[in-house]
Order: structure tokens, then C-alpha cells, then sequence
């Protein structure tokens, strides 16, 4: 199986003179058909090596596996080249090489594309202003997704947030959200009657006790970046204290968290809680002996989404 080792590798000064010299190679550009619009190198194809149709698209733009071919991708941090051509390797095509350094190394060695130099630019996620501001939660895009789990099965649903709003002061970033408990869903069990059983169940005393603490609030305390992180990557490691039951809890997790083309704050973060923190220990073996088929694991899985403006 070909491996990165493997790969022949060309420098954008020997591709300079391939091209000059119409060496009877194809060059293919392995990024997105939007950037690819944007500028490219010149005489270059285009089939993006993040669609699952990239051999396809390459089987189109050149069939004979035994013809040289060079790919290029943005810079010599991505892996996008070297995936390409080692998804081509392994299908066959005998002369592959890829361009080091990519897009980047070409343009800084002095090379011109075809388009707009001013838009080869990373896609980084911009980051949440350091300027003082106040965002509002959207609550119609704003979603938590829960899921409990005993030996046999497990449960998912929904909870939506009330309101709730992100502040950032100095540079330091805060605020509360506040949770409709009586908004719990349960989804996997749609259109089943034990569905509004298990609703029930959920806000009754046993669990969540929604009469008496229809609200949960969650208040940010510190918010830290995390240095160096990418826009896979979580880049906030958040704390606060989140109030369930009546009951308040230091609760820590990582977020990935920034601003969008629009202007809007878009935060993700999945993690588990011990709910048995909160008091809520139905069906806790900690707690409970000859449970049988009433037991109930003790972590809850939350899964956040918030837009905010």
C-alpha cells in the first residue's frame, strides 16, 4: 500500500520548467472546485480529493493510468497532495508525483496562477472578537441533544435553551444560559407508546422534577483559548456552574467556538455528566440493590449547539 514515503515529490521550480516546456504531464488540483475557481496553477484540472468521486472525476480527466500526472494541494501543512496521490497509486496510476509545498510554495517562489492571488488565503475560522460585546442566543438554531443509557438500550432527545446570552469584557468571555426543562423530547422512540411514558418519566421526580425546577442555568466562570488549536480541534476550555435540581456544580468541558462570514458566535461541545451530581439517582446502582431491568448508567451524554448574534 502506498504511503506517504512512497510519493515522488516535484519542486515548484522543476514543475515551472514541466510546464514551460508542455512536457506532456497533466496537472491536477486537488483542492475544492470553489477555490479551484478562484486560481490555479496554470494548464491545471480540477477533481477535489474530498469527494468520495475523486477517482472518478481523475478517470475523466485523464484514463491512461500509465501518463504522468502531478497533483497539487494548499501548502506543505496539508495532506491534501499526498492523500491524492497515494489514492491513485493504489488505483493503478504508475507516474504520480506531487507538488511540494503546494499552492503556497509555488506562489512564495515566485510563480504566478490563474486568477486571484489575493484569495489563496487559509480558510480559518475567524475567531470571537476581542472587542467588547454582547451576543444573543438564538433559541430557534440553538439545540441540546441528550442521550441516557441502561444495559439493554439507550434514549436520545432534545432540550431546548429558554435564552441565555455570551459576553465578552476585556477580552474575558461569560455568560448564562437558561433551559426549558419541561422542553424535554425524547426522539428515538417516535411514534411508539412508551414514547410519552418515557417524557413522563424524564420530568418526574425521579429524574429531572420539572414542577418544582423547571429551569437549569448554566453560568460561564472562565473561558481559556486553547493555544494553537485548529478549526477541527475544541479551542475553548470552558468552566462554570451548572444548576440542575436546585442543586449548583462546577462543570468543565473543551468547545470549539467562533465567528461565522455573518458575524455570528457558533459554538459546539459534546460531553458526559454524572447526573447522580444533581441528586437525580433512579435507577443508580451506586444507590440502589436488585434493580433488575430499572437500571439506568449514571452519565448523561450533552451535546450543545448555540448561534448567537
Amino acid at each position: 500500500m502506498a504511503t506517504e514515503n512512497d510519493i515522488s515529490k516535484i519542486s515548484p521550480e522543476e514543475l515551472h520548467k514541466k510546464i514551460n516546456k508542455t512536457d506532456g504531464f497533466v496537472l491536477i488540483d486537488v483542492l475544492s472546485n470553489d477555490h479551484f475557481n478562484m486560481g490555479h496553477l496554470p494548464g491545471a484540472k480540477n477533481a477535489c480529493v474530498f469527494e468520495v468521486v475523486f477517482l472518478d472525476n481523475v478517470t475523466k480527466i485523464v484514463s491512461n493510468k500509465d501518463q504522468e500526472i502531478v497533483v497539487y494541494g494548499s501548502s506543505a501543512k496539508s495532506m491534501d497532495a499526498v492523500t491524492a496521490a497515494e489514492k491513485l497509486v493504489r488505483a493503478g496510476y504508475k507516474k504520480v508525483q506531487a507538488l511540494e509545498g503546494g499552492l503556497l510554495e509555488w506562489l512564495s517562489s515566485g510563480f504566478g496562477i490563474e486568477g486571484d492571488e489575493s484569495a489563496m488565503k487559509p480558510d480559518l475560522e475567524a475567531p470571537i472578537s476581542s472587542e467588547d460585546k454582547t451576543y444573543k442566543i438564538d433559541i430557534e438554531q440553538s439545540v441540546i441533544e441528550w442521550t441516557g443509557r441502561n444495559p439493554n438500550t439507550r434514549h436520545h432527545g432534545t432540550v431546548q435553551l429558554s435564552k441565555g446570552e455570551i459576553l465578552v469584557h476585556h477580552g474575558q468571555i461569560g455568560g448564562t444560559f437558561e433551559i426549558d426543562m419541561k422542553s424535554i423530547k425524547n426522539i428515538n422512540l417516535e411514534g411508539d407508546p412508551l414514547q410519552p411514558v418515557l417524557v413522563s418519566h424524564l420530568m418526574s421526580d425521579d429524574f429531572f422534577f420539572v414542577d418544582i425546577f423547571p429551569k437549569a442555568t448554566f453560568t460561564i466562570t472562565s473561558a481559556k483559548q486553547i493555544k494553537d488549536a485548529t478549526p477541527t480541534e475544541p479551542n475553548f476550555e470552558v468552566q462554570g456552574v451548572f444548576e440542575l435540581r436546585g442543586i449548583k456544580k462546577e462543570t468543565a468541558f473543551v468547545a470549539t467556538a467562533g465567528l461565522s462570514t455573518e458575524g455570528e458566535v457558533k459554538i459546539e461541545t459534546h460531553f458526559d455528566i454524572d447526573r447522580t451530581g444533581w441528586n437525580i439517582i433512579y435507577g443508580s446502582r451506586r444507590f440502589f440493590e436488585h434493580l433488575g431491568m430499572h437500571l439506568v448508567f449514571d452519565f448523561i451524554s450533552i451535546q450543545l449547539y448555540i448561534v448567537a448574534r
